[in-house]
């Protein structure tokens, strides 16, 4: 490992943790996810509870909750806690419009999100977060993890060089491509949207290489040649390096609240021919800033 990667590492590998008083928030790795037990979902969540929440998603970006049961209303409930709802587009096919039912069943033969990304970055206004709350997983030892990705640290692993130059480009964002092999409604207008390639997260300030491989689709102020090998160069760095991974094993009744300003993820879809069902709730963000 080059000692620019090395150091990085190390930099969020030794970072303090912060106290809790109300919770018990245990790392999944030391880079990315934290299980978080001591609250219940199903309830009005106190301030202070509320606050250490907030702390540990910003620090470990991927929160799991288990043994939570929860009502549809619970679920949205929580959310708002952290944001404005964010409605489903295309308008699912159920009443409610803010539930998008994440359904596999014994006949599929591939799974929406298996694949690295982060929803909805075609949006002018990408989600801040999504939470996911799973109810039916496959038989025990037959799959369906989820893998996550720390881009705060892709950008900082990458040389000072590479840095330097991806800090000048933006990135294409296509809707189309992310909806390749399937139909959504007539009347629905496909998102297209430019963002920096390297943004920063509107809390932290922190850097982190804003590129995935199922909305971006070029680097609009590089060749079409230089543009796909660049993209996939990185696009390969985000999936061939563990070290910026953790993955979560789901169990009923879990729910994984994950910021999407700052995480890829990847559903893994390694389960066939067994059955799995959730909800998912996201939260509105804002613009996309360098």
């Amino acid at each position: 490992m080059e000692p620019y990667a090395r150091e990085a590492l190390a930099a969020v590998t030794t970072r303090p943790l912060p106290p809790y008083r109300t919770l018990t928030v245990e790392r999944i790795t030391p880079v990315l996810g934290a299980e978080v037990s001591g609250v219940d979902l199903a309830q009005e969540i106190p301030a202070e509870q509320l606050e250490e929440i907030r702390t540990a998603f910003l620090h470990h970006h991927v929160l799991v909750f288990r043994d939570q049961a929860i009502s549809v209303e619970d679920h949205k409930r929580f959310a708002a806690a952290f944001g404005e709802l964010r409605p489903v587009n295309p308008p699912p096919p159920v009443a409610d419009p803010y539930i998008l039912e994440i359904r596999t069943t014994s006949a599929a033969v591939n799974v929406a999100g298996n694949g690295w990304h982060a929803d909805e970055t075609a949006d002018a206004e990408p989600s801040l977060g999504s939470m996911l709350y799973i109810t039916e997983v496959p038989e025990p030892g037959c799959g369906g993890d989820t893998l996550f990705a720390n881009m705060h640290l892709a950008y900082d692993m990458l040389s000072p060089a590479m840095r330097s130059l991806l800090d000048q480009l933006t990135a294409v964002h296509d809707g189309a491509q992310a909806l390749q092999g399937s139909t959504p409604p007539e009347d629905y207008v496909i998102p297209l949207s430019e963002h920096p390639l390297v943004a920063r997260h509107p809390e932290t300030g922190r850097k982190l290489l804003y590129v995935n491989e199922a909305y971006t689709s070029r680097i609009p102020q590089l060749s079409a040649q230089e543009s796909q090998a660049l993209l996939g160069m990185l696009f390969e760095t985000i999936a061939a390096r563990p070290a910026l991974h953790c993955r979560v094993h789901w169990t009923p009744h879990t729910l994984v609240f994950w910021d999407n300003r700052c995480v890829q993820h990847h559903a893994t879809f390694d389960y066939y021919p067994y059955a799995r069902y959730g909800r998912r709730v996201a939260i509105n963000g804002g613009p996309v800033k360098g």
